[in-house]
């Protein structure tokens, strides 16, 4: 059977609350088996990720990320993905790398923020400007119509120019003020050093952290980690390949037993808000479980 190519012209069936629905289905099923490797040369990195579920199947993927692009006018991050049949283990489509990419990386959060974000989230602050920064716009919008955005970036000329893209988005400048007002905090950064302090926090909201995919890299300060209810997609893609866990965890300004939950504890109820004055934290590490999981859903909606 030939297998399906799936372009990226199979966005306009996409939905994010429904594409939140297959996620939180997927881990319903068996636990995947899963397998990363990463690469590294200086700053340039070669991460190729494989997952199994039974009844969905397998899927690879590998990404390239060569952050040297962002001044050449070339895609920073770039790479392919392959699904397999689970009945034969045939080729069964190749997914294009961006859309699955962008689908997964913000449809992962915004599957954390609906069951950990106040319903009445009405401040959402975008940390970061990029191409993951924008998904996240569209993503959140979906599930908070309502809420008014904020973005703040490094270099403000990115932040005017999404926010002047987005309806209902603000350019902010001061980043300390911006996260004492916001209700939920998403930040999608290529930091290597904390650029959101702990001290700026204050009760009742939801901070998304995505950027920090090596180990050697941080969104959040110890103190953040410290004052929140820490949640992950998955412990075993976060805790010992993330510097966002990795690091605080090694030194011991937090232990194994903060980590509430993982999208595998849905069921139990685990993964979820206590109160309206907790500050709940998500690591989003990603993985090729939920590569496969989105894949699916894409390859749902485009039959």
């Amino acid at each position: 059977m030939t297998p399906c190519v799936i372009g990226p012209e199979a966005e306009a069936r996409l939905d994010w609350l429904a594409l939140c629905d297959a996620i939180e289905a997927g881990h319903a099923r068996p636990r995947a088996e899963i397998a990363d490797t990463f690469l590294y040369r200086g700053a340039d990195t070669l991460l190729s990720r494989a997952a199994w579920i039974d009844g969905l199947g397998q899927l690879v993927k590998t990404a390239t990320i060569f952050p040297g692009n962002a001044g050449l006018g070339t895609p920073v991050v770039n790479g392919s993905a392959a699904v397999y049949s689970d009945q034969d283990g045939t080729l069964a489509a190749i997914v294009d790398f961006h859309l699955l990419t962008k689908w997964k990386t913000a449809g992962d959060s915004l599957c954390a923020a609906r069951r950990l974000a106040r319903a009445d989230s009405a401040v959402i602050l975008i940390v970061g400007a990029g191409t993951v920064a924008r998904s996240l716009r569209a993503a959140y919008g979906a599930a908070f119509p309502a809420a008014r955005f904020q973005v703040w970036n490094r270099t403000p000329v990115s932040a005017a120019r999404m926010a002047a893209d987005f309806p209902q988005t603000e350019q902010v400048t001061d980043l300390a003020g911006a996260v004492q007002g916001a209700d939920i905090v998403t930040c999608a950064t290529m930091a290597t050093d904390p650029v959101l302090r702990g001290d700026w926090l204050r009760a009742g909201q939801h901070i998304d952290l995505i950027g920090a995919y090596r180990p050697d890299m941080r969104e959040a300060d110890d103190t953040a980690l410290q004052r929140a209810r820490i949640f992950v997609d998955s412990r075993a893609t976060t805790m010992g390949h993330i510097g966002e866990l990795k690091i605080p965890l090694a030194r011991g300004a937090i232990s194994e037993r903060d980590v509430v939950a993982e999208y595998y504890d849905l069921a139990s109820g685990a993964f979820a808000r206590r109160s309206d004055d907790e500050i709940t934290l998500f690591k989003n590490g990603g993985g090729a479980h939920l590569d496969l999981m989105v894949a699916r859903y894409i390859l749902d909606a485009v039959a």
